[in-house]
């Protein structure tokens, strides 16, 4: 047994699950399209501080190439894509260009090998962010960045971007950008694009300053270019806006999901139809999760419901944050990852591993083990009471 601080100091008892989910790896969901944003495991040698030393520049930072890249075989294995790059794996946050296009190579050969599916981000994050730029420069940047995930591989993920917005002078502009780049991708891109609510840098995207008038010119250019689109990411929404978003689209044109609590509902869907999902939310659940989606591919809707719902609770954790947007989910994807067994440590890009609080991870960890999605309780066991005496909790 355990004992796990609780938010209020007080100690309560734990007993390790001793049935946990067998572990059945097998094919692809069949109904929906699932991309999981996978986390990234630091190198535990590098200097991966929150801000670098007190002077100068951070220094660039680095991964556990064989912890990272042994968790993405770890999902391929359940016949899931693998989205790569993007804010899940500290991409804007603690990880450059370079850094980020190392890790889409890497991933890309190991895909190769083991028959993995792959998406990638593409974004113009080797521009000074705080430089305004040409529009020639944002294209050569994105350009840039789509070779080598095409070289990789991967579908490209095209992701909004500031400098963009920034030099952006009106709806033409971004319609050049994106169709070039569309032109450009050997198969059908994902659009991904972040609303200013939660990039403020975003505002007037698509040339329009109401985000309303933006949605609809979104919606005209993702129409005329239907054939080159697999589908679109659009965030915040709500669970009501992401569904009316989703019915304007094109018929065979996906709406991919992030959303971080309904996610159950939204992938269901209704008589009008479904969500598709490119979230971290399948990262800690991967079994489970795929256990539900082939319960939905043979036709039980209950079952897939019940099996993916039982999850909400540990996501509500894991994504804990300001309204409906969370900084250091990361961290929690991490923890648990070690926890699981899938790294032998849990240092983090950035230094995050102290981003939260103990009762916050010791809570993370028995919704975990409950759901019986940590494969080997014992080792799990011994790993969350390391970390409890190292904090202060003697067990």
């Amino acid at each position: 047994m355990i004992k796990l601080p609780g938010a209020d100091g007080e100690l309560v008892v734990h007993t390790p699950n001793t049935n946990p989910l067998p572990l059945r790896p097998g094919t692809a969901p069949q109904s929906r399209s699932v991309l999981v944003a996978a986390h990234v495991v630091g190198d535990r040698l590098a200097a991966n501080e929150p801000f670098g030393p007190p002077l100068g520049p951070p220094p660039p930072q680095s991964l556990d190439w064989d912890a990272t890249l042994a968790f993405r075989r770890h999902l391929w294995s359940y016949g899931f894509t693998v989205a790569e790059a993007l804010d899940t794996q500290h991409r804007g946050a603690g990880l450059d260009w370079a850094a980020s296009a190392e890790l889409i190579r890497r991933s890309g050969a190991e895909a190769a090998a083991v028959g993995g599916r792959l998406a990638a981000g593409v974004w113009t994050d080797q521009l000074d962010p705080f430089t305004a730029h040409p529009l020639k420069a944002v294209i050569d940047a994105y350009e840039e960045q789509l070779a080598v995930v095409e070289q990789a591989g991967a579908q490209p993920i095209i992701m909004a971007s500031t400098a963009l917005a920034a030099a952006a002078e009106g709806p033409d502009d971004y319609a050049e950008v994106y169709t070039r780049l569309l032109s450009q991708s050997s198969r059908p891109a994902i659009v991904h694009w972040l609303l200013p609510t939660w990039v403020p840098g975003h505002a007037g995207y698509w040339g329009r300053a109401d985000v309303d008038e933006a949605t609809a010119t979104f919606v005209d250019f993702v129409t005329a270019n239907r054939d080159r689109i697999d589908g679109v990411k659009v965030a915040p929404l709500d669970p009501e806006s992401e569904v009316q978003l989703r019915r304007r689209l094109p018929a065979g044109v996906r709406f991919y999901t992030g959303d971080y609590e309904t996610y159950t509902d939204l992938i269901a869907g209704d008589e009008s139809g479904f969500s598709d999902a490119l979230t971290p939310v399948f990262d800690p659940i991967a079994p489970l999760a795929a256990e539900a989606l082939h319960l939905l591919d043979a036709g039980d809707r209950e079952g897939f419901r019940r099996r993916l719902e039982s999850t909400r609770a540990l996501s509500q954790v894991v994504f804990e944050g300001p309204g409906r947007s969370t900084l250091f989910f990361k961290t929690d994807l991490v923890f648990l990852g070690w926890l699981a067994g899938h790294a032998g440590h849990f240092r983090m890009v950035w230094g995050e591993q102290g981003a939260r609080s103990v009762p916050h991870l010791a809570q993370a960890y028995r919704l975990a083990d409950e759901l019986g999605v940590l494969p080997d309780p014992e080792l799990a066991a011994s790993r969350m009471k390391a970390f409890l005496s190292v904090s202060g909790f003697e067990q």
